[in-house]
């Protein structure tokens, strides 16, 4: 079984701790007053919005290093709601990967909400947790996690990807935001 540290008590941290605990894996959840804890999980969930990744690392950088970091951002504007961020040949993904040569960055599920993920469907569907990254065994043992906790995981590719994630997550987002899909709905994937 896995050991998953999630940085961040919101309600995708809760969704995926839900997973995960599931799953039978240990769970350690972390929020901001929680700075004096040492992070235990062999898997690292950033469960933060975008803008709060660089205090993260800032913060706990040093503990992360050898440790599956998994980001679930998605890098929007959260001023205009209009664009994301990063530049367009780059994400999110890519950004904490450079800030933490040490770690094994994934990109995942920044494509769902954390209704979907509770529910574990997507309308008719089991919910797919897309999951991009360059570690092979680094993306199976996260896999290992969501499927075993009762949903589906698909290898989305390299952590190139996380860029093309990141616009499908965006897309949803503001699709959510001006009511054309609900935030317990979504898109579901049929493999």
């Amino acid at each position: 079984m896995a050991n998953l540290s999630i940085l961040g008590t919101g309600n995708m941290g809760q969704a995926i701790a839900a997973i995960a605990a599931k799953g039978g894996h240990s769970v350690q959840q972390l929020g901001a007053s929680d700075l004096g804890t040492a992070v235990t999980g062999d898997i690292v969930v950033l469960a933060v919005p975008y803008p709060a990744v660089s205090d993260v690392i800032a913060q706990r950088g040093e503990e992360l290093a050898g440790k599956i970091v998994v980001d679930i951002t998605n890098p929007l504007n959260f001023e205009t709601f209009d664009s994301l961020v990063v530049p367009a040949d780059g994400s999110a993904a890519a950004v904490i990967a450079e800030a933490l040569p040490g770690s094994r960055v994934l990109k995942a599920f920044n494509t769902n909400f954390a209704g979907t993920l509770a529910a574990g469907t997507v309308g008719p569907l089991t919910t797919t947790v897309l999951i991009a990254g360059d570690d092979a065994d680094a993306k199976s043992a996260l896999a290992g996690v969501v499927t075993s906790g009762g949903l589906h995981a698909v290898d989305a590719g390299s952590l190139k990807r996380a860029r093309e994630l990141e616009a499908v997550g965006f897309l949803q987002l503001t699709l959510a935001a001006n009511e054309k899909v609900s935030w317990t709905g979504g898109f579901g994937v049929v493999a």
